[in-house]
């Protein structure tokens, strides 16, 4: 069964919360911070997980393992029938962090993390190439101040 967030009760959200502040909390920390049993909170986890609600993962800090160039790059898709096979082709790049459809001026937003200025334009070079991008728009983010999983307070 796949669930949305309307099958989601509150207990589910509290081990996503306890798990975004730290994923590494063991289920005796969330059993307690929930009042639950340890066997609650491993059930209840544990399907979040199967259930892909949730992927425990280690975030890595960008700047503080070498890439030195993060940046947006807007890309222009013609015809609009190529955009789902060029979105498809951007995805499979290493460098690619956040790709998405989009309404308005470009079709896809790319967010990319470089090694160096020149690994970004080699980047911005290859895709480039391919069929149907007939430009593309960067913009080098200099400094990023906030990057964050999404507050589940926001559903309540």
């Amino acid at each position: 069964m796949e669930r949305n967030h309307s099958t989601l009760d509150d207990l589910d959200f509290a081990i996503l919360s306890c798990l975004q502040k730290d994923g590494r909390m063991s289920f005796t920390e969330i059993a307690d911070q929930l009042n639950v049993s340890v066997g609650t909170a491993r059930t209840r986890l544990n399907r979040l997980i199967e259930e892909g609600v949730i992927n425990i993962i280690g975030r890595v800090d960008p700047e503080k393992v070498g890439f030195q160039a993060y940046a947006h790059v807007a890309v222009y898709v013609r015809p609009a029938t190529l955009k789902e096979r060029i979105a498809e082709e951007i995805s499979k790049m290493p460098e690619v962090s956040f790709l998405a459809s989009t309404s308005g001026e470009y079709d896809l937003e790319v967010d990319v993390m470089c090694q160096t200025n020149n690994h970004l334009v080699e980047f911005i070079n290859e895709i480039s190439k391919l069929e149907g991008i007939y430009q593309t728009k960067t913009t080098l983010y200099f400094k990023v101040y906030k990057y964050a999983q999404p507050d589940l307070n926001l559903l309540k």
